[in-house]
């Protein structure tokens, strides 16, 4: 008797089992029964299952070596081209119309579309928003914009709060309806966060096609979170409000987007802006030059009609107006800004340049209307438009007294005269 395992002779009884003699094997630990047949028995005789047919082990073992090879190649033959026919009763049942129109089609092709759309999702992704909805309030057209700014369809929404606080109000049913899942939190200051910040960071756990996160909320402590998410190679957006306006960050390109509550709809960078405009303009000229047409045409048609004959001096050909669509850059922006700031920011170097400057604004005003008196704080006026900055300072920059009026009491260049409760200026006759 050998072990069944490894067929090794070391072997040791082990107990009784079933009122059989146990053997423990020696070399593998492996426990075995002995044999029903005595060895003796077992190596002259195989019995089949039937009990009927005997046959010895000589014999049993030359049975394989005596069969003809040709008829064993003939038995091949055979079971391959019964399995060839076989293939094709099989392919003539599927492909028949009543096999194509059965309900058992139907529901393999479905389960056939449904392994695909999830191969179609590992392979995509998708997009998921987290909403704290106790600091930020998301309405329908705010969340189909930020569904448009992702790469990845927007399929997971979660909104954390204490559901039981009234002034949330049923904000947690009209969230619920728009497909959001909804994470309850106790009362607490930053338990709403906490908890994003806890599901948010394991997000990928749960959602292993994440590829695009919005976060959305205003406090500060959700950086924390962002940055995180970033860690784990996903795209994360920060939308935060600030007054009627959505703030949407990019962290990963720091591109940010503007979105209006009140007029729900995007707000346009300044070279949308300026492109708009130029649209709009040519869109008006063109709509200008088709009535001009219009009306040239009606103008002939009268002429012919009426037999009028009308010396034209101008060319006859349609009028059209000209072409005058601005070409605006960031380059010629820059140089108007710097020509307003040059002009607003005129620089008085000393009393000299000052003087000169408030006589020339005199003789101008003058000039205008001669019968005008000018009073101490209309020349004022009229210097701190040119300078952009108020008389008084402009006098203590220069050191030339402690205010406008004592100033032009003190200069030789004017003259000053009581009116009121007015002082008229005047240029000296001096000068």
């Amino acid at each position: 008797m050998k072990c069944p395992r490894c067929e090794s002779t070391s072997y040791r009884k082990n107990g009784r089992r079933n009122d059989k003699q146990n053997y423990l094997c020696k070399n593998c630990g492996k426990q075995f029964l002995e044999s029903v047949f005595p060895h003796s028995l077992e190596s002259e005789l195989l019995v089949n299952s039937n009990g009927h047919t005997k046959v010895s082990m000589a014999e049993a073992t030359e049975v394989p070596l005596v069969k003809n090879p040709a008829e064993e190649k003939a038995t091949e033959k055979s079971l391959g081209s019964c399995s060839l026919t076989l293939a094709e009763e099989l392919l003539q049942t599927i492909l028949s119309p009543d096999w194509l129109e059965s309900a058992a089609f139907s529901q393999l092709l479905l389960k056939i579309q449904q392994k695909n759309e999830i191969k179609h999702q590992l392979e995509t992704g998708i997009s998921l928003l987290l909403l704290d909805a106790e600091n930020l309030k998301l309405d329908v057209n705010s969340e189909l914009f930020l569904a448009s700014i992702c790469e990845y369809s927007l399929q997971v929404k979660i909104a954390f709060a204490n559901w039981r606080n009234p002034s949330i109000g049923k904000q947690d049913i009209e969230l619920y309806n728009r497909g959001y899942q909804l994470v309850h939190v106790p009362e607490g200051k930053n338990s709403a966060d906490a908890k994003m910040i806890a599901i948010g960071a394991c997000i990928l756990r749960s959602y292993p096609t994440v590829k695009e996160i919005l976060v959305c909320s205003s406090d500060g402590i959700l950086i924390h979170l962002c940055n995180e998410l970033q860690n784990q190679g996903l795209i994360v957006y920060w939308v935060r409000r600030q007054g009627q306006a959505l703030h949407i960050e990019n962290r990963n390109t720091s591109k940010l987007t503007y979105y209006s509550l009140a007029m729900a709809t995007e707000v346009p960078s300044f070279e949308k802006v300026v492109e708009q405009i130029q649209d709009l303009i040519k869109n008006e000229q063109e709509s200008i030059n088709a009535r001009l047409h219009s009306l040239a045409t009606i103008a002939s048609l009268f002429q012919e009609r009426s037999n009028i004959n009308i010396n034209i001096k101008h060319n006859p050909k349609q009028p059209e107006i000209e072409e005058i669509i601005p070409v605006i850059n960031n380059s010629s922006i820059q140089c108007i800004q710097e020509e307003e700031k040059k002009e607003d920011s005129a620089e008085i170097p000393n009393g000299k340049t000052l003087d000169e400057l408030l006589s020339k604004i005199i003789q101008d005003i003058q000039k205008k209307s001669p019968e005008t008196k000018l009073s101490v704080s209309k020349l004022g006026s009229e210097l701190q438009k040119i300078t952009g900055e108020s008389p008084s300072s402009i006098v203590k920059k220069l050191k030339l007294g402690s205010s406008f009026t004592k100033y032009l009491e003190s200069s030789a260049t004017f003259t000053l005269k009581s009116s009121g409760k007015e002082y008229e200026v005047a240029i000296s006759d001096q000068k």
